[in-house]
Parts: C-alpha cells; structure tokens; sequence
C-alpha cells in the first residue's frame, strides 16, 4: 500500500499491525510502535513468537541516519556443558523438544532496552494494546489456525502446554482465544520492567517448566541475563547498503550471497528462469557453508566478517559458481585481515525499525511456565555438539540464531526501507530473493514480497537437501534446475508456502512517501497512519 501519511506499520498479523499504528497516532516513534507490535505479536500469533524468546533489531535514527544492532538472544544455562549432554547419550544434536534445548528467553529485556535508548513514551502505555488483545481475546487468522494445529500434539506432551490449548484442542480460524495469563505478565512488565520477568515469580515459573522439561536453568541463569548492542554488518548492493545484525545472527549468510550476486547481471536473467534461480541457489548455498563455520556467540569468537565481506573473497566464492551443473560446497578460508515474526515500523521522524522476534519451532519447545501463557523456545538445538567448533555449546553461550531483521539504506546514507522475510533457514534466502526483486528488478514491496521463491532446506548430511519451489515458479525452471543437479520438489503451496517465509517491507521514497508491503503468506498486513 502507498501511504502519504506520516507513519506507517507493517506485520503478519493486523491486530498487530494496528496496535503499532495507534502508537503511532498518540504520539510514539518508531521504537515505541515497534516494542507495541512485538507485544501485541506474541498474543496473537503464539506459535511462531512470545516472550519465551528472543529478539533482534535494527534501529535507523532519521535525524542522524546512525544505524544501531539490538541482539536480545538468550544464553545457555550455566549447567549446560558437552559433558553433561554426552553423559546423557547426546552425541549428534540437540533434540529440539528437549529441556536441553531452552535457552534464556531475551525477548522481554530487549523490548526494554530498545524502548531506554530509542523510545519516547512510558512503558505501561506501549503495552497497553496487547494486555487489552490478551484480556479481552483476539479472532486468530486462517494461517495462524493452521500452524496452531501443527503444534497441538507438541502442547499437549510439554509441561504447562495444554495452557496454550482451547480444552486439549487448537482454537480454529475466527474463534476468540483469551489468554489472562499473559496479559498479567505483560502488566508486570509494564509496572516492574526487567525486574519483573527475570526475577520474582514469573522467573520462578519460567524455571519450574524449564527444569520440568529436563532443562539445567536456574535462577541466576535468568537474573544474569542481558541485551548487547553491536555496529551492524552491511554490504553494498546495487547503489545501495543492505544491512543486517551481526553474528551469533546469520544474517552474514544473506551479505555473502549478495556480495557474490552483484558480480552477475542478475537484471538480464529471467527472475523465474533457471539460470537466475541456479546463481541464487550456488551463492546461498556457498553462503550458508561459510555461515555454519564462523557464525556463534560474539563473545567467545570473532569471525573474519571484513575478510568475509570483501570482493576478494566475494570474487573466489563466485569463481566457484559452475553454471552448468550443482557444485559440492564447504566452508572458504577467507584472508587473514582485521575482522520468526518479523515486522517493520517508519514514523514521521523518519526513524525505522526492522525487527524479529521468535520462539524458533512454532512453539519452541512448547513448555509453558505454569499460568503465565507463553511457550519457552527451542534456540538451544542449533550449538554444535563438535569440540572446538566456534558454535560448540558451553555454558553462558548464544547459538547459532536464525531470525535476522534487514535494513535499506541508499548511497548517501538516507533510508530506503526496513525489511524481512522471517522462517528459520529460510530467512537469508528470502533476504536475497527480495532484494534482488527490488533493486534488480524495480518492483514494489509488496509485489517483491508477492514473487515466488525457493528455499534450500537443511541437509542432514551437512551439505543441503531439497531444493523447494514454491506454486508459481514454472515447471520447466524448476525442470532444468534439476538438469544441473539440484534435489528438486516443485509446486509447493497452499499452507505448506510458510517454508518460504513471511516477509514485510516499508520503503520510503526520497520525497518521504512510503510504500508498505506485507506477506500475503501470512495473516497481516501493512497500514500507513
């Protein structure tokens, strides 16, 4: 939509999107109607995002154009170690319905944190729109009914899950799901900040279900808890700077692969033809084998990302690109040098926030703290089990972590957009696919979001398994990316599209106009205020 108002929201979900509008109207910013839209989020759409998880963000200042990197990823409990998982017969991976696999939630403390160095407005009001939604109840959309489902029987087997459950079963598309629960841990928020999540009886609660599910959490786990803030990671891309947070995210992998695509003419290429959609598919899949070898906790490793990030190794990546058939990938040795809802928010200031909040698996690990109406994640799965490995799981670690939010910024620095396209792995590579859209391409947000994609699904073998295309990619495409090599499944749709993720876009032309798209894959939409 095209909106010459001031402000504008866009989400998977359009009560939320119309909880950040009204912030929006009463006088908030950009952070403001973003931390409103999370909250509102995690009542409404629970299966995908809540405050058992964690968050990023990316923070553009209109009045500065500075661009700031919130990583609100929760840790690993102080008594998880290799040894004890190998005790207990873990060798391979961490299971991801597991105990094992609950890290701390960070999605309240970076909603905070946001609101201290970016907000304008009080707490209580900023919440206000989600403890009504939770109070009062909220119709649950088609999409989110679906994925609901999905997750019964997981809600069912957790502790607390059956919380989360319309008497054992999954509330159905139009029907009123109320959930006091959360509403009272969204007040507490509101009233005692961070003190009141991490500490006190909604900690205790969130450890009795953590250690019910086997988990090693403790109290001190939660009460050591804290947000960082990072310079974020960008590469340059068609005469603009695409953004993204630094690791333990992996948006690395979307700046790798398009650093490898810029060396192509990827406007002369057909965006639904083979040979377009086999260089999408080399690049990310070199991206991803670099990904897995250097993004993990920054704290404990600090990955090459300026060796990785130049032309050089942009250019001995591409190199490798065969176009004539699928090539085995690894991880490169770059040069020595010194170095799952998401949404979007721009206000009349000028300011935006591109922003990502998950539990990872639909329900992470679907443990709910007794009462309190949300699940606890399940980011805990994605350490590597590997001795020496830079994401190897320690006590106090962040994991390797999926859910990346974007940011547009044009070569004078002004803005161009907040984006994302959220889903697990799927994640860079809806990245790339959007951004190729825009700036090669020339289409408008929401048509961008509208094209099909691929998506290369995790391998078990370590390298990569299918390669899915989704409804609308033409079968002789998807014909020939098989000719070459590919694993293909073509023809995907219906409610399985979610694979492809689920993306938002606002961009704001020069002459501050904004143009909003939101996934029609999804249950949302975009509203300008």
């Amino acid at each position: 939509m095209l909106a010459r108002m001031p402000g504008m929201v866009a989400s998977s979900q359009r009560a939320a999107t119309e909880a950040g509008c009204a912030i929006l109207a009463g006088g908030g910013n950009a952070a403001d109607a973003a931390i409103a839209v999370a909250a509102a989020l995690a009542v409404t759409e629970p299966n995908s995002t809540g405050l058992g998880g964690d968050a990023f963000a990316l923070y553009y200042e209109g009045h500065t154009g500075r661009i700031t990197s919130l990583n609100g990823s929760g840790r690993a409990p102080a008594g998880l170690t290799l040894g004890r998982l190998e005790r207990a017969g873990v060798r391979e991976a961490i299971l991801p319905f597991s105990g094992d696999a609950i890290t701390v939630p960070g999605a309240c403390a970076a909603w905070i944190d946001l609101a201290e160095r970016h907000g304008s407005m009080a707490m209580d009001g900023v919440l206000a729109p989600a403890i009504e939604l939770a109070q009062d109840g909220f119709e649950v959309g088609a999409v989110t009914a679906h994925f609901w489902a999905r997750g019964l029987d997981g809600l069912l087997r957790a502790p607390g899950g059956a919380e989360m459950t319309i008497d054992g079963r999954a509330p159905i598309a139009g029907e009123r799901f109320r959930n006091p629960g959360l509403a009272g841990v969204l007040a507490s928020i509101a009233e005692g900040g961070k003190g009141a999540f991490y500490g006190g009886a909604i900690a205790r609660d969130i450890v009795d279900a953590a250690r019910a599910a086997g988990s090693a959490m403790t109290l001190a786990d939660l009460e050591r808890h804290h947000s960082t803030w990072h310079e974020p990671i960008g590469a340059e891309y068609r005469g603009h700077r695409i953004w993204e947070c630094p690791p333990n995210g992996q948006g690395m992998a979307a700046l790798l692969a398009l650093q490898i695509l810029r060396g192509f003419e990827i406007a002369d290429t057909d965006p639904m033809g083979t040979e377009r959609l086999h260089l999408i598919t080399e690049a990310l899949r070199l991206a991803f084998a670099d990904a897995r070898r250097h993004v993990a906790d920054p704290a404990v490793y600090a990955p090459p990302t300026g060796a990785l990030l130049s032309e050089s190794y942009a250019s001995a990546r591409r190199a490798q690109i065969d176009p004539a058939r699928r090539i085995p990938v690894a991880a490169g040795e770059p040069p020595e040098r010194a170095g799952t809802v998401q949404f979007c928010v721009v206000d009349a200031s000028g300011n935006a926030c591109s922003f990502v909040n998950s539990n990872y698996m639909g329900f992470g690990t679907c443990a709910v703290p007794p009462g309190r109406g949300f699940t606890l994640q399940n980011r805990g799965c994605n350490f590597s089990l590997e001795p020496g490995h830079p994401n190897v799981v320690a006590p106090h670690k962040r994991p390797y972590h999926t859910i990346i939010p974007g940011l547009i910024t044009r070569a004078d620095g002004s803005l161009y957009g907040p984006f994302g396209v959220m889903g697990g792995f799927m994640q860079p590579q809806g990245h790339v696919q959007v951004v190729l859209a825009m700036l090669d391409d020339g289409l408008e947000p929401q048509a961008a979001l509208d094209r099909p994609r691929l998506c290369i699904e995790p391998g078990a073998d370590g390298d990569h398994g299918e390669l899915l295309c989704e409804e609308g990619i033409p079968e002789p495409a998807a014909r020939g990316l098989e000719r070459l090599g590919h694993p293909v499944r073509s023809g995907v749709g219906g409610f399985e599209r979610a694979v492809f993720g689920r993306g938002q876009i606002i961009r704001r032309d020069e002459s501050g106009d904004l143009l909003g798209g939101s996934d029609f894959r999804a249950d949302g939409c975009a509203a300008g205020v």
